[in-house]
């Protein structure tokens, strides 16, 4: 598709906006990918967008202790 330059920030916040985890890679990087490695030793739910999106996912994190909550995506 073409080159990608820069970087993508991801941040986990909790309800009071307060930074939980934040984790900076290029912007070729899947948004998933470093979802995994976020949420080591935390425990509850976490929203996203329908980018987030992922059966594999949802399994790897409920093994954690996360519920993964996002939209719906269309059929």
């Amino acid at each position: 598709m073409g080159w990608f330059y820069g970087f993508k920030l991801h941040l986990i916040i909790n309800d009071q906006g307060g930074i939980i985890s934040v984790k900076v890679t290029t912007a070729n990087v899947d948004d998933r990918k470093p979802l995994s490695e976020m949420v080591d030793e935390r425990c509850g739910c976490l929203y996203g967008d329908k980018g987030y999106i992922s059966g594999l996912l949802e399994w790897e994190l409920a093994d954690k202790g996360v519920t993964l909550i996002t939209g719906v995506k269309k059929t």
